[in-house]
């Protein structure tokens, strides 16, 4: 499929959703995807070439595959190869099922030559790129390709380079495990952040134990599984706060320490307790002025300015519109990357949405827009506050917020 042909059967695709009166989120529970999967293929973002796909969007939508492609193949024959990279985490998914190296439990030698440790570390922060930058399509591709060659590394590589594979194992899920939180996939996270965990733990290394269980609580927060997100960074913080106490206590540490309690704040938030929700906002604000900067420990970039990026969004949470703007003034992301501050603006354009500020509201989405488009274009969060931000405008839209809004076949 070109380019043209993608478009082309996404607006398809919205026509026909519309026609049979579906949401985006309809179709995508019915196809047991994302919303953000559906809102790229009927941008155009993400090529459907595979005859299944294709079927069970019709399926879904109650129509043919004709009416869908007109162009498809009869089903009878053989499905075409992908020559289109798609924008999604399928690979990675389908990598993550079963056993991850089941030949070196038989013996069996690699099918490849072992890289060395440095090549390691360099495709781990390979990965962690491609995840800042939203390349998912890529990332899937490097991750499916990464994974299986560590986990056979790990078991045959001479003893002394294991500790160190089992730590670059760990930060390999762990990039798995926030993309698979950020692409909606959260089951896929949890099992990610759950072999992080494993092999951080047979790397010797809590700290790496305990940045596993920060993708693991933001995996069960995406689940809207507050309970286990609470236990997660609850059990966390029990055993670091005591630690934090010491005045030798290294920065890594009280990074983590803050992170988990910005999870604890967000939680609290979004279920309505105010009281516990400043409490960690607070604790999150001491520790994060022990550091006196912006860190970026374990890719979750506490520091100050996170801090009160967090201010604002659990005050937005908290329907706390005026606050958040306050705190927001206050606030210089440019340090940040640009997937943060794309948040940032997204939690500020929230806020003005709250107020009914629509001109402000909309600016602020532009501006977002900018740094991370497919941040925009995908995440609920924002695909909900233009959706209301044009309820608000009708029946006279702004031409810009129209343009936004069809940019993220949100209309």
């Amino acid at each position: 499929m070109t380019d043209s042909d993608t478009r082309t059967l996404g607006q398809r695709v919205k026509e026909l959703r519309r026609a049979a009166g579906m949401s985006q989120g309809d179709l995508a529970a019915a196809m047991a995807r994302s919303e953000s999967w559906v809102s790229q293929v009927e941008r155009g973002v993400q090529p459907v070439e595979r005859l299944s796909i294709l079927q069970a969007l019709a399926d879904a939508l109650n129509v043919s595959v004709r009416e869908v492609r007109p162009d498809a193949a009869p089903a009878t024959e053989a499905e075409p190869e992908e020559t289109h990279r798609s924008n999604d985490l399928d690979g990675l998914r389908v990598a993550l099922t079963g056993h991850p190296a089941l030949g070196s439990l038989f013996e069996q030698s690699p099918d490849e030559p072992i890289p060395s440790l440095a090549d390691f570390r360099q495709h781990v922060d390979e990965g962690w790129r491609l995840a800042h930058a939203s390349s998912y399509g890529a990332l899937s591709d490097h991750l499916t390709r990464l994974l299986p060659s560590i986990e056979a590394a790990v078991r045959h590589a001479p003893a002394g380079d294991r500790v160190e594979l089992h730590s670059l194992r760990a930060r390999a899920y762990q990039v798995a495990a926030a993309s698979f939180t950020r692409q909606d996939q959260a089951d896929a996270a949890w099992v990610a952040a759950d072999r992080a965990l494993q092999a951080a733990e047979l790397a010797g290394q809590p700290l790496e134990v305990v940045a596993s269980l920060f993708r693991m609580a933001h995996a069960f927060m995406r689940q809207q599984h507050m309970d286990q997100a609470e236990q997660a960074a609850k059990s966390a913080v029990a055993v670091m706060a005591p630690r934090a106490e010491a005045p030798t206590c290294p920065p890594e540490e009280l990074s983590l320490l803050g992170a988990m309690n910005l999870v604890l704040a967000v939680i609290n938030a979004r279920e309505g307790n105010r009281g516990r929700t400043h409490e960690h906002i607070d604790r999150a604000r001491g520790i994060a002025a022990r550091l006196g900067e912006d860190r970026n420990d374990f890719d979750t970039e506490f520091g100050p300015t996170n801090v009160e990026i967090h201010a604002v969004s659990t005050a937005v949470e908290l329907g706390d519109a005026g606050l958040a703007l306050e705190v927001a003034q206050r606030v210089d992301a440019s340090g940040l990357s640009p997937e943060r501050q794309s948040r940032f603006l997204l939690d500020v354009a929230r806020a003005h949405a709250q107020r009914r500020h629509v001109g402000e509201a909309t600016a602020a989405l532009l501006e977002s827009e900018a740094l991370a488009p497919e941040q925009i274009h995908d995440h609920h969060l924002a695909r909900d506050v233009i959706r209301d931000l044009v309820q608000l405008s009708e029946p006279r839209v702004p031409e810009s917020l129209r343009g936004l809004a069809e940019r993220s076949a949100v209309i």
